[in-house]
């Protein structure tokens, strides 16, 4: 197939296109590189730098490239920015994703894969959180997110758009190429390993007062290897659908941060912080309806086995990509 991978120069985006070419895919890459990396575009890629705030050229591509589908990363996903800056969230996970669509619709490209998030939900009545969860976000992020979802269900309705949306939580680990590495880094697991490295004084936990064994947030981690699957086998898709991804077990703050000392064998200071606004105190996701539907099963179901591949490019890359 050719696939457009909107954001593929991005965490995910940049495994996702790694897979889909040594599946033998055609891939061309769409990233603004405003949060993307030029050193994690895979080469066999074909890459243009675009914005989808420019309606027209994402029009203009789209008519040029005919791709059979099109995979859709390029949002913002910090939930403590979403709280300061809702703006930023609704005009670009919204907005420019409508100018996505619309091209998508003029253009005849029947078939996208959406990035969606599990903060759809907000806290949870019950863990782990199926389809059936009532979703009640309780930040601008999962708020657009959800938003995104209704539009996609009416575009399919009225337009014919047949969609997937993958709705998961914490992405971590690495390929053999491709690792995390953000401009301004939220997430737990690449934090604590540059503290290992020496690049960070500390990390910082964010609440110690949460109703959990260890007081601390406790959360679903998946396997970047693994969701990068579960987004190419959702092209194969015959119909639209929402699905949750999960591995089905949790970690907590202190038990990915004990881990991370185990694995790299290195000191690791920790900072305790009042909690976040927006944080819920547990996030695991069943994955049993893609599991059943798609034949989705993650490989790695270990935390050690996600740190480890994580430690391994950190290494490589102490600094990140730096760009």
């Amino acid at each position: 197939m050719k696939i457009l991978v909107v954001g593929g120069a991005g965490y995910i985006g940049s495994v996702c296109a790694e897979l889909l070419l040594d599946e033998g895919h055609v891939v061309a890459i769409l990233d603004n590189l405003s949060e993307g990396h030029r050193r994690a575009l895979d080469p066999r890629a074909e890459f243009i730098q675009g914005d989808l705030e420019d309606r027209q050229s994402i029009e203009k591509l789209l008519a040029k490239q005919k791709p059979d589908a099109v995979m859709h990363f390029a949002a913002n996903a910090l939930v403590g920015e979403s709280m300061q800056n809702p703006s930023k969230y609704f005009r670009n996970n919204i907005a420019n994703g409508l100018n996505l669509l619309d091209a998508m619709v003029s253009g005849g490209v029947e078939k996208i894969v959406f990035s969606s998030t599990c903060a759809i939900f907000g806290p949870p009545e019950r863990v782990p959180i199926d389809e059936n969860t009532p979703m009640r976000p309780i930040n601008p992020y999962g708020e657009s997110k959800l938003a995104f979802e209704k539009i996609l269900r009416w575009y399919g309705e009225i337009h014919g758009l047949r969609f997937v949306s993958l709705r998961y939580f914490n992405a971590a680990g690495a390929s053999e190429k491709f690792g995390e590495d953000h401009r301004v880094e939220t997430h737990l697991i690449p934090n604590v390993l540059k503290v290992a490295l020496g690049e960070k004084p500390h990390v910082e936990i964010f609440g110690i007062d949460y109703e959990t064994p260890d007081g601390t947030c406790i959360r679903d981690y998946i396997h970047i290897l693994d969701l990068s699957r579960a987004h190419i086998l959702a092209l194969s898709s015959a119909k639209s659908d929402f699905y949750n991804l999960g591995t089905g077990g949790g970690s907590s703050v202190r038990e990915v941060i004990d881990a991370c000392r185990k694995i790299t064998g290195r000191k690791v200071d920790i900072v305790e912080k009042p909690r976040r606004p927006g944080d819920p105190p547990r996030l695991i996701a069943s994955s049993e309806k893609i599991e059943r539907e798609l034949g989705w099963k993650p490989q790695f179901q270990s935390l050690d086995a996600i740190i480890e591949s994580a430690w391994k490019w950190h290494q490589k890359f102490p600094r990140g990509y730096g760009d």
